[in-house]
């Protein structure tokens, strides 16, 4: 987001318990014998994930399995941010923030377990990633009154009050990239698209549905594929016997170089528009990188790493140089800094509303304004869960192996017309 690739949604490992489930813990009193310290202008009370001195929050990400090549840079992203805020001296210049990691596995049940364990221990979650594990999650968000960051770009998550998403949704990812091709010598020609199975792949076709009716345009083929086939012979020839000019997948990166292998394979060129977490980095340096060179567009937010025009990059390749030099140029790790960025503007209003409970901080949520990525995402504001406004620019990306992640900007910051018109609604 991406870029995408160092998106960390550190998956807790809960473990059923039933300790620590509800917000009981929070109605008692703190451990120097006061409730309502933060009330009356004084430092917040010790509350579930919250001390005193240090601040827990949670990371849900998938740590291993085929999806830990977003999770992993993704969670890597939440902690250079938060090693650069404690740095600073943490949240309100004295409070250090700690992220508890767990490993979901990338499976919904998984992660509400995972959830279960550590939600005692945190005070929110800076990160859930995936679709159907955030859906997964969300109602033991609402029961205990917990807020959560999804690392998923869903559009049902910006009506959602338990959830801080960041970064224009998937759906105008996929109303932005169509536009993008049609204004740019597509109109008139096939457009197609290929979706994984799953809630993911519903949110990129939505886009998708989206903007051909608004555009007047039917799907010349619309195909769907499991995550982890190995064979999808079917659907390219599907798509090539329907004479596709262009193909929005939504895909997942181990997919994406299925999907694209078999195309090349079969001679099947198209216009690939992908949904920003179909990319990664290792795709450029694999033998299908002459294909993709020509073929695929990815469609993501920001800017190019290292591009120091933007002073949300220069920051954050700043804050990589110091806490982390190993990391690698990858996008999952910007959207991990961002979600982290997001959640430290929370806890800051929680701390200055003296409360940093479960209740506290997702009230905070609903307090704040307009939260600045200075360029690396797009500008949210925040507030009431109803009048929330995410940001709706994409950025275009073409694949270029000569630059860091493999992609160069084709057109950074595109609106279209079409996704300013796409309502947010929650499930």
């Amino acid at each position: 987001m991406r870029g995408m690739r160092t998106l960390t949604i550190a998956g807790a490992t809960v473990a059923l318990a039933l300790a620590g489930c509800g917000g009981a813990d929070e109605s008692e009193p703190a451990a120097d014998g006061g409730t309502d310290a933060g009330a009356s202008g004084g430092a917040p009370p010790n509350a579930p994930g919250f001390d005193g001195t240090t601040i827990k929050v949670g990371a849900l990400s998938p740590l291993s399995g085929p999806v830990a090549v977003i999770g992993n840079p993704l969670t890597n992203g939440n902690k250079v941010f938060f090693d650069a805020l404690n740095a600073k001296g943490g949240i309100a210049g004295k409070y250090k923030v700690e992220l508890v990691q767990d490993d979901t596995q990338y499976k919904p049940d998984v992660a509400v377990q995972r959830y279960n364990r550590l939600k005692g221990d945190v005070v929110a979650f800076t990160q859930v990633l995936g679709t159907a594990v955030t859906l997964g999650v969300l109602p033991q968000l609402k029961r205990d009154e917990i807020l959560a960051a999804p690392a998923s770009l869903d559009a049902f998550w910006v009506r959602e009050p338990n959830l801080l998403p960041v970064g224009n949704p998937y759906q105008g990812q996929a109303i932005n990239g169509i536009d993008y091709y049609l204004k740019n010598g597509g109109e008139g020609k096939n457009i197609c698209s290929l979706s994984q199975d799953d809630a993911y792949g519903e949110a990129g076709k939505e886009g998708v549905d989206f903007v051909a009716e608004k555009e007047g345009f039917k799907l010349a083929s619309a195909q769907k594929f499991t995550q982890g086939d190995k064979d999808v012979t079917g659907q390219i020839q599907s798509l090539a016997g329907a004479k596709c000019d262009a193909v929005f997948v939504t895909s997942l990166p181990t997919d994406s170089g299925t999907i694209w292998g078999t195309a090349a394979k079969l001679g099947f060129a198209p216009q690939w528009i992908a949904q920003s977490p179909a990319w990664i980095d290792e795709l450029g340096a694999s033998p299908l990188k002459d294909y993709l060179a020509k073929n695929v567009w990815v469609v993501a937010e920001g800017t190019e790493w290292g591009d120091e025009s933007v002073e949300g990059m220069k920051q954050m390749v700043a804050d990589v140089e110091q806490f982390d030099p190993n990391q690698d140029p990858d996008y999952y790790f910007a959207f991990g800094y961002v979600q982290g960025e997001a959640m430290s503007a929370v806890l800051e209003k929680a701390v200055e509303n003296g409360d940093l409970s479960h209740k506290g901080v997702l009230d905070a949520s609903k307090e704040l304004g307009n939260v600045s990525f200075d360029g690396l995402f797009g500008d949210y504001e925040y507030g009431d869960a109803e009048a929330r406004t995410p940001p709706s620019a994409s950025t275009i990306f073409e694949v270029d192996t000569d630059k860091p992640y493999a992609l160069g900007t084709l057109e950074k910051d595109y609106t279209s017309e079409a996704v300013s018109e796409f309502e947010y609604k929650a499930r």
